[in-house]
């Protein structure tokens, strides 16, 4: 189930045959949440493990359109966990400081160490799709990131870190019906930019730059998961059996007690 959603290397990507609707695949919500719930909670007790043993490193990544349901689906995934064991990195529009390195500089920094889980909502893919969109640099800049990010990734595989890409799948039905929410629910509203209609017309556009980051940066060491995202049950759904299928290849086990542990005894001589 977890390999439903994974890209094959060398494929070629149509996002447009590629189903946004989760209800087709799985017709039944009250059995997928309740599955959902089994796989966090085994989530939150591997990642106890992950943690305390300190040998294994994972890295999620989160890409998706505006309304994708990146946020939603962080938030969802990653409750009950261990705070200390995970770190959650938003990459927004570069500082001056990390323009006057290179594209990969910030997001290096950001990699998760040995015991941790670090969560990408977005990442270093933002330098071949909105700097593509937009024209921030030349074509013949861009379209050298691509290998460049393979390298890289590749380079964190052979040390160590477990890779996961995940692609949030939505229509351009569903991000309208998104956005309509966003302007009606006050609670929401800070949550929408008139800029997102702007991108909004470049739908084709970042549909365009989408299929070709998935295309050309589905390898066989990080691949890419294309997750139909218009149901936010079943995307949880989704999300949580890839996470936790990878969580379970790991194994993360306790560390070994210290010996002798069975014979000390807590003097208390000194309890009130």
């Amino acid at each position: 189930m977890p390999k439903a959603h994974q890209l094959e290397s060398g494929c070629e990507i149509s996002l447009r045959q590629i189903a946004t609707e989760g209800k087709k695949l799985h017709p039944d919500r009250s059995a997928a949440e309740a599955e959902f719930v089994a796989l966090r909670l085994e989530f939150v007790a591997l990642q106890h493990r992950l943690y305390a043993e300190g040998r294994h490193k994972v890295l999620i990544l989160f890409q998706a359109i505006d309304a994708g349901g990146k946020d939603g689906t962080i938030r969802n995934v990653l409750q009950g966990v261990n705070p200390q064991g995970v770190r959650v990195t938003s990459f927004k529009s570069p500082s001056e400081q990390e323009l006057v390195h290179d594209f990969l500089w910030r997001v290096h920094r950001a990699v998760p160490g040995k015991g941790m889980i670090g969560v990408f909502n977005r990442s270093h893919y933002e330098d071949v799709l909105v700097v593509r969109v937009d024209h921030l640099v030349p074509e013949v800049v861009w379209q050298k990131r691509y290998e460049q990010i393979n390298q890289f990734e590749r380079f964190l595989d052979e040390t160590g870190t477990s890779i996961l890409k995940i692609f949030l799948h939505i229509s351009r039905k569903e991000q309208k019906k998104r956005f309509k929410k966003r302007l009606e629910d006050p609670n929401k509203q800070w949550k929408f930019d008139v800029h997102d209609l702007a991108k909004r017309k470049q739908w084709d556009a970042y549909e365009e730059a989408f299929e070709a980051m998935l295309q050309r940066c589905t390898t066989d060491w990080a691949p890419w998961y294309v997750i139909p995202a218009d149901q936010k049950w079943y995307r949880n759904l989704a999300v949580m059996r890839i996470i936790v299928d990878r969580m379970r290849q790991l194994d993360p086990q306790f560390p070994p007690p210290e010996a002798g542990l069975s014979q000390i005894k807590i003097d208390e001589s000194n309890e009130l």
